[in-house]
């Protein structure tokens, strides 16, 4: 496998219903090839630019199961015959992928085509991978912005992934890594997760986290009678921000509805939940970036877990 696995536009196919014209159009009717190292491409209209992390080299050091790689291909697929309601056009920017183990340069990679979509005016949204894709996309906005304006960092997780990188990084150790380079460049780091399993963190995680100043909110705690006081939260924390980056780990979501992730949630945090503070984080027109992570297809049940993602693509574009 190629380090940049080109363009496959043979993904982009599915329902068609010409009885009904322009109004039966779906995804695979409308997306458009790009890259950003084609000189032509430096005119397009803006856009969503859907770049794929085709990697899980962290969820492996993580001691996870592996398979996210295909995660981007699979969303895809599912994707193409979702129906069409954008206003804006959507690019297809190819997979990063690490086939040689090489993280830290597969992170380099991705951080180029993310900076070099938002040069271009577009919103990236990339489609991972395990949860190591995090700092290869923050990195990419950071690029973009070169290190200026206040970044908030909104993370729905089951995990904290401040694991500290000792030797090698991984899908656990992201969010410290971004925390040691807003340090390094002398940047505040702001961070908010959301659906947090106490179960699935150790007490030194909530001790790193209550260090370095994150906001969380347990999962028992993310409710629909919580809304009113998640979304003030909300506010207070984006009122603090220049710029948005949300991330979704997928294994937020409840295990009978996100069963292909690594790490399955015995609980987890409603759809009805997410999607209003989705909705919530994109009207505050702060929002520049933002990724899935951690879908696993070779885990997934009737396509349930692609269904999902896609309809969380959908919800991130629309």
């Amino acid at each position: 496998m190629d380090k940049f696995s080109p363009i496959d536009m043979s993904l982009w196919q599915g329902r068609q219903d010409p009885e009904d014209g322009e109004l039966a159009l779906r995804w695979h009717d409308k997306v458009l090839p790009w890259q950003e190292a084609q000189p032509r491409q430096a005119d397009s209209e803006p856009g969503v630019a859907l770049l794929g992390f085709a990697c899980d080299e962290g969820v492996r050091r993580n001691k996870g199961r592996v398979g996210a790689a295909g995660a981007p291909q699979a969303i895809r697929k599912q994707l193409a015959n979702t129906a069409w309601h954008l206003n804006s056009p959507v690019y297809d920017g190819g997979d990063v992928s690490c086939p040689d183990g090489d993280l830290d340069a597969a992170h380099g990679r991705l951080a180029e085509r993310v900076a070099a979509a938002l040069d271009l005016g577009h919103f990236p949204l990339v489609l991972g991978g395990g949860h190591e894709v995090a700092f290869g996309s923050w990195s990419g906005l950071n690029r973009h912005l070169g290190g200026e304006g206040r970044v908030g960092i909104i993370n729905f997780d089951a995990h904290f992934d401040l694991r500290m990188k000792l030797e090698q990084a991984s899908s656990g150790t992201p969010f410290f890594q971004i925390a040691e380079q807003c340090a390094a460049q002398g940047t505040p780091f702001h961070y908010a997760c959301l659906g947090v399993a106490e179960t699935a963190n150790t007490q030194a995680l909530f001790a790193r986290a209550k260090a370095l100043g994150v906001w969380h909110v347990l999962d028992e705690a993310m409710t629909q009678t919580g809304l009113p006081a998640l979304l003030s939260g909300l506010d207070a924390f984006i009122a603090d921000c220049d710029h948005l980056y949300l991330t979704i780990d997928l294994d937020v979501l409840p295990g009978n509805l996100m069963p292909g992730v690594s790490a399955p949630a015995a609980r987890g945090v409603e759809l009805a939940v997410i999607e209003p503070l989705i909705a919530h984080i994109r009207a505050s027109g702060k929002l520049r970036l933002a990724d899935l992570a951690e879908y696993n297809p070779t885990l997934d049940q009737d396509n349930r877990s692609a269904r999902v993602a896609a309809r969380l693509v959908h919800l991130l574009t629309r």
